[in-house]
């Protein structure tokens, strides 16, 4: 009879355990289940961030009346428009900018200062819009005498030190036939024997230490003045980087910028202004 009664209190125990296991609570299992999905969530990776800007842009259009009355202008600023662009929407791999600032390189009188358009004056526009926008800042008939490059260049560094620039990398991009007029000093030079001589005047002193990466980028030259530019400018820290006029227009070529292409699917225009045009020279000192 105690045996008969142990097996009933054991059979009794063994089914309120089962009646009781967590299968049989419905509300149980949906909190485990929230519980499993809240770790879940703790644990996925979050998306990873763009990473902040950091090239500061120059950009100078020579207005003298050699480079504006010249047969190139027309194409630099068709050109700088697409170039502008690509870089502010980070088309085609070409750097995002973290600040952007364009001006004219010339003057009635040496050292004359001009005003440095900001990033705002092109954001939010489409190439057209851009390109529409340079001819504004930089009319036909709006011709300087002077192509002072240096009062450029102390302009760039002050604004460099005033926006607290300081140790970003630095792509100064300079639209001109590169030839220096800033005075009497160097149209004497550029008469006499020596016509090399007007580009040791030229001076990016202002420039030196403010960054570890510093390139200026004179494009629309000839072969002659690219070279005097490279050997003959004293610097540094200074990178320099010079492009023919005539290897410049090669940019609208239809093997290169594809005809009836929207602008994102140049690759063909990307690639050429990397190799060409956003190219690290080495550095090289000049004395």
């Amino acid at each position: 009879m105690k045996l008969r009664i142990l097996r009933i209190a054991i059979l009794t125990v063994a089914l309120l355990a089962t009646s009781c296991s967590s299968n049989s609570i419905p509300h149980f299992n949906a909190l485990a289940k929230l519980g499993s999905l809240g770790k879940l969530g703790q644990g996925a990776p979050k998306p990873a961030e763009a990473p902040t800007p950091r090239l500061v842009m120059f950009v100078g259009v020579d207005i003298s009346g050699s480079f504006m009355n010249g047969r190139y202008f027309d194409d630099s600023i068709q050109f700088l428009a697409r170039y502008i662009y690509g870089h502010l929407n980070g088309i085609g791999n070409m750097e995002v900018p973290h600040s952007l600032f364009v001006g004219s390189i010339g003057g009635y009188k040496k050292d004359e200062p001009k005003t440095l358009y900001p990033i705002e004056s092109f954001q939010n526009r489409s190439v057209a819009e851009i390109e529409a926008r340079l001819h504004e800042i930089f009319p036909k008939g709006r011709v300087n005498h002077f192509t002072d490059f240096n009062a450029f260049f102390t302009q760039v560094g002050d604004m460099i030190d005033q926006k607290k620039l300081l140790l970003k990398p630095i792509s100064i991009v300079l639209m001109t036939d590169g030839d220096p007029d800033m005075g009497e000093g160097t149209a004497s030079a550029s008469t006499g024997t020596d016509k090399s001589a007007k580009f040791r005047h030229l001076s990016v002193s202002p420039l030196e230490g403010l960054s570890r990466n510093i390139t200026v980028r004179v494009l629309y030259t000839d072969a002659v003045t690219g070279k005097n530019w490279l050997d003959e400018m004293p610097r540094k820290r200074v990178k320099v980087w010079t492009q023919d006029a005539v290897v410049m227009t090669e940019w609208k070529d239809p093997r290169t910028y594809l005809p009836d292409t929207p602008f994102e699917k140049q690759e063909r225009f990307f690639s050429w202004v990397r190799n060409n045009v956003d190219f690290q020279p080495r550095l090289r000192r000049v004395d």
